[in-house]
This record gives structure tokens, C-alpha cells and sequence, in this order.
């Protein structure tokens, strides 16, 4: 399996992680100084004092949202795309994995066809029943990122579907419309301890460990000859 990334995005945006997670820290610790200090001493407070203890609690909040939601994706290893990379290695080199060069974030194109993979890294229980997703448990840290507004589920359905047209969408820029392969999307979940009941999903949703095996199976299919995943892999690469 070939594997391609965009390296300069990730090194950029791991570090808009890692200062809005500090700067976020810090706005916070003022709120809460400027909070404190009315408490031990009323007289000092003032209207303006007000207005800036709120504003730094709203910003602080704000710049860790922004933090977890790139440090999750760029920040320390192993990164979603180094988990995937690890999911997948053994694959058939006819297989090129591309991450975050493509209209999607991970793209996987081989004999199995076209596959835009969406990671997850949530533990706990998640399920699929009567057309929605949950997530339940997971512990204290999982709590915690939720107040964040890093954990929720959304909607993966609807995720996967905007993720594939773009990729659909981008191809028929560059190729005849009788040429445009299908793309298909998948919802992988990476973390070790995840509970996963999503049979009754429209779009595949399996673990890590299951992924490789998945795309062994799917290549047999021979979705795409070889001439066919070459020229969309030299698109993808921006050749």
C-alpha cells in the first residue's frame, strides 16, 4: 500500500491545536482570577469587570473547542490518519491511501474502489437504532470532552454522504462523466475500547481491526482495474 499525505497542513494545523489549547488555558485562568477577586472583594467590581470575566470565560471556552478539535486531528500521535495507516498496512500496493490531499480528509482508492473513510475517535458504546446514533459511557474523560463539544456522534450518515459528493464532485472536474468511478463511504471507529452496534447503519461502520479484512474482501469485487486506480491516484496527488 502506498501511502500520501499533506504533511505541511498537518504540521500547521497541529500547532493552531496546540496555541489555542494554551491560549484557552490562559484566557480561562483570568476569568476565573477575575471571578475570585469579586468574590474577596465586592467593592472592587464593576460593571467592566463583569463584562471581562464573562468575555474571558466565553473565549477561553471557545479557543479549547477550537484546541480539542484540531488537537484531536493533528496533535499528538498516534493521529487518525496514523491509526488508519496502521489499520490498513499489509494492504496490496495496488492500494493508495491518501490523507487530507484530496477533497476528503482520507481517501483510499484500490482494486476495492474508491472509499472515503471517516475516523472516530470516541469510546464507550455507540449504536444505530430506528435511523439514529448514540453514544453512552465512556467514562469521566469522555464527559468532560462532551462539555467541549468534541465527542458528540452528529450525524455520521449525513457526514459520510457530504465527504463521498466531494470526492464525486472533484472527479467530475477532471474525468469523462461515463469514467467517474462509485464512491463509497466508511465509518471507522479507532478507538481500542469502543462498543460498536451499528448493523442496522446504510453506511458500513466497523472497527480498526476489521478494516483491513473489510477492504481484502471488497477488493475481490475488482471495483476499479488497474489503469482506472492509477489515473484517479495521479488526481488525487494532483498530478
Amino acid at each position: 500500500m502506498k501511502i500520501f499525505k499533506n504533511e505541511k497542513l498537518i504540521r500547521r494545523n497541529g500547532k493552531i491545536g496546540e496555541y489555542s489549547s494554551l491560549g484557552g488555558m490562559v484566557v480561562l485562568v483570568i476569568g476565573a482570577y477575575l471571578a475570585f477577586s469579586g468574590l474577596f472583594k465586592p467593592e472592587t467590581v464593576t460593571l467592566r469587570n463583569q463584562i471581562a470575566m464573562l468575555g474571558s470565560m466565553f473565549l477561553g471556552i471557545i479557543l479549547a473547542q477550537i484546541g480539542n478539535h484540531f488537537g484531536l486531528r493533528y496533535g499528538k500521535s498516534p493521529r487518525p490518519d496514523e491509526k488508519l495507516d496502521t489499520g490498513l498496512k499489509g494492504l496490496h500496493s495496488d492500494f493508495n491511501l491518501f490523507h487530507y490531499m484530496a477533497p476528503a480528509s482520507h481517501v483510499l482508492v484500490g482494486p476495492a474502489g474508491v472509499w472515503v473513510m471517516i475516523p472516530y475517535h470516541q469510546r464507550g458504546k455507540v449504536e444505530f437504532r430506528k435511523s439514529r446514533w448514540r453514544l453512552t459511557g465512556g467514562g469521566f474523560l469522555q464527559g468532560y470532552l462532551r462539555f467541549f463539544g468534541q465527542e458528540a456522534l452528529g450525524r455520521p450518515d449525513l457526514e459520510a454522504a457530504a465527504e463521498a459528493n466531494a470526492v464525486i464532485k472533484f472527479l467530475a472536474k477532471k474525468l469523462d462523466p461515463t469514467e467517474i468511478p462509485e464512491v463509497k463511504a466508511i465509518l471507522v471507529f479507532t478507538n481500542d475500547t469502543v462498543e460498536l452496534d451499528a448493523a442496522e447503519s446504510t453506511v458500513p461502520a466497523l472497527r480498526l481491526k476489521q478494516l483491513k479484512d473489510f477492504m481484502r474482501q471488497e477488493s475481490k469485487k475488482h471495483a476499479l482495474a488497474n489503469q482506472e486506480i492509477d489515473e484517479i491516484a495521479q488526481l488525487l496527488k494532483g498530478e
